[in-house]
This record gives structure tokens, C-alpha cells and sequence, in this order.
């Protein structure tokens, strides 16, 4: 079974989509593993609490380090495991969110911080990894925290450089593009029609 990936920025309803899509599966009585980054494991869940916390210090090399050992981690715990025994896995964020992020968004060298991203994730390869396309001004208006997190405090500046990363991604036909402005439905559906015909019958 397959491993898929939801990414975007902050506020472009990869979350939501990610939901609606296991609804789908859960109707179907089809088994499935939802999954997040950074977290999912115990690692994992206290490092994120730690890179989203407003009061965190990081450099963007430390930043970098602390995601590649949640997801180190959870390659390893979860998702060999998963994967060995042809399991579907669902997962929200995996090593393109830091491409992204950490690259584009903070400027680290980009072949340096795939060579960590190898490392940490070893052979395993995304079936499907979707791109949810939003305007940065729509993404934070989408947003219902009250106070963001230290991630979404950086700002639109910010922001533009990671949907850059995304796209850059996406031209070297690593991510595919989902257009998020759209009716929640209709994305939905998108989703839907490039998911289906992964799973076994």
C-alpha cells in the first residue's frame, strides 16, 4: 500500500484534506495510518512542541536538526514498519515541507539539507506527495490560533519564500500541485481521484 503526503504552508488546509480523505478511506472500512511531522512518536510530539513554542531560540542549523531527528525517528518506529507490512500510510508533512522551510524559508544550502534529508529517511519513497497551493495573505487569513506559533510569527515575507520552495518542487515534478483556493469539496474530489487508484481493490 502506498505512503502519501500532504504539504503546504501554514493555513493551506492540508490538514483538513488530509481528514476528509481518511473519512473517505474509513467509509470504505479501508485500514489506513494517519501520521503527522514533526511527531507521531514520542520524540517526535516533544520536539514539535518545542520548534512551535514562541518562547524557542533556534538557529536555522539547529532548526534543521531537530526536524531531521523527529523524522529520523519516525521513519524508523513507524513507517518502515507500516510500509514493510503494506500498510497505508497517510502522513501530513515529510522531508519537503524542509526543502521548503528550512532552505527556501531560511536560507540553508539546499544540497546540504537533502543530504540530511537522505540521511534521516533512508530508501523510502513517497507514492503519492501533494502540494496545496495558497496564496500566503489567504494562508494567514485562514489561520484560527490567537497567537501563532513560532513558525507562523515569521510572517508573509517568510511565507513567500517557502511557497517558493513548494514551487521549485513541484518543477522538478517532486510534489504535485493541488490549486487549495478552491472549494473544499471540489479539492476534495481531486484527492480523491488521484488517491483511488492506489489502493487495492
Amino acid at each position: 500500500m502506498p505512503l502519501i503526503v500532504f504539504e503546504g504552508i501554514d493555513g493551506c488546509g492540508k490538514t483538513t484534506q488530509a481528514d476528509l480523505l481518511c473519512n473517505r478511506l474509513a467509509q470504505r472500512r479501508q485500514a489506513f495510518h494517519r501520521l503527522r511531522e514533526p511527531g507521531t512518536t514520542a520524540l517526535g510530539e516533544a520536539t514539535r512542541r518545542i520548534l512551535l513554542d514562541p518562547a524557542t531560540t533556534a538557529s536555522p542549523t539547529a532548526e534543521l536538526f531537530a526536524y531531521l531527528m523527529a523524522r529520523a525517528q519516525l521513519c524508523d518506529e513507524v513507517l518502515r514498519p507500516a510500509l514493510a507490512a503494506g500498510e497505508l500510510v497517510i502522513l501530513d508533512r515529510f522531508w519537503y515541507s524542509t526543502i521548503a522551510y528550512q532552505a527556501f524559508g531560511l536560507g540553508l544550502p539546499e544540497e546540504l539539507v537533502r543530504a540530511a534529508n537522505r540521511l534521516a529517511v533512508g530508501e523510502l519513497a513517497c507514492d503519492l506527495a501533494l502540494w496545496f497551493d495558497v496564496e500566503p495573505q489567504r494562508a494567514v487569513q485562514r489561520r484560527t490560533a490567537v497567537t501563532p506559533d513560532r513558525i507562523e510569527a515569521r510572517g508573509l515575507e517568510y511565507l513567500g519564500r517557502v511557497r517558493a520552495g513548494y514551487q521549485s518542487l513541484c518543477a522538478r515534478q517532486e510534489l504535485r500541485r493541488i490549486d487549495a483556493q478552491r472549494p473544499m469539496a471540489e479539492i476534495s474530489d481531486e484527492v480523491w481521484a488521484l488517491v483511488h487508484p492506489l489502493l487495492r481493490s
